[in-house]
């Protein structure tokens, strides 16, 4: 019985998600009100905070795509060159091993052995991405745009479109949903992710708790996502700036306290 109910939630939730990922990541009319001039100090004191907090976000957004797209980008390289490389007849099954060592000694941020896996997990698990390419970005991917639009047609392909996640979601993020073997349940995520504005703790607590899970048993769905959604924590650009993949990025040390 429960599997049933299970199995029928999960057919509900995959048409839910489908509907709404046109709409997910789309900023609301009233997201953004008009900026009027200060007409009195604290008019003054509100529109400098709101203008920092505006840039700070750009800043942030900047920076997170800049990484993710190059952790895709060497997800991709190092795919390709299993398929088409040397690497057997040369290292072996020591390929990441060495990999590793050879782009630590670079000075190429975080390229241990297992992060070079999640890489190839990530580029594999959203072809999607080349699709955000920059014309520059474009000229670094292996093949050219010949070989971009043959990956962009591979699966899986994520309901929510790849141009909404990217400026949304963080590395962290897509490395927890990228860990997630389910298409649909990763996919419920990405849409819960962006409604919510879910920070990377509460994305990792509610996969965690099982809520995919719970969403898919539950007799008031509506009721549910609702009571998740008031209780979640929502991302912020400092959270962002602060992530340990981006200090090492950056070529940041953190402050010890």
């Amino acid at each position: 019985m429960a599997a049933r109910q299970q199995r029928a939630g999960k057919t509900r939730s995959a048409r839910r998600i489908s509907r709404s990922a046109s709409a997910a990541g789309k900023p609301s009319p009233g997201d953004t009100p008009p900026v009027t001039a200060a007409r009195d100090f604290d008019g003054l004191v509100q529109a400098i905070t709101h203008l920092h907090e505006h840039f700070q976000m750009q800043a942030a957004r900047a920076i997170n795509v800049s990484l993710t797209l190059r952790n895709w980008l060497i997800g991709c390289y190092i795919r390709e060159y299993e398929l088409n490389g040397s690497y057997r007849a040369a290292y072996g099954e020591r390929l990441f091993d060495v990999l590793s060592e050879r782009l630590t000694a670079k000075g190429v941020s975080n390229c241990n052995r297992r992060q070079l896996y999640r890489y190839r997990d990530f580029y594999q698990a959203y072809p999607g991405i080349v699709g955000t390419l920059s014309p520059q970005s474009l000229c670094l991917f292996p093949g050219g745009d010949e070989a971009a639009r043959k990956v962009g047609t591979r699966s899986p392909q994520s309901v929510v479109p790849a141009e909404e996640l990217l400026p949304r979601l963080s590395y962290s993020h897509f490395e927890l949903l990228t860990a997630l073997d389910d298409p649909l349940k990763r996919a419920f995520y990405e849409f819960e992710c962006l409604q919510g504005n879910w920070s990377v703790r509460e994305l990792k607590r509610q996969i965690t708790s099982l809520y995919y899970e719970r969403s898919g048993l539950s007799r008031n769905k509506k009721k549910l996502s609702a009571l998740v959604r008031v209780k979640a924590e929502p991302q912020t650009p400092a959270q962002v700036i602060r992530d340990p993949y981006v200090f090492e990025f950056l070529g940041l040390t953190p402050r010890k306290p």
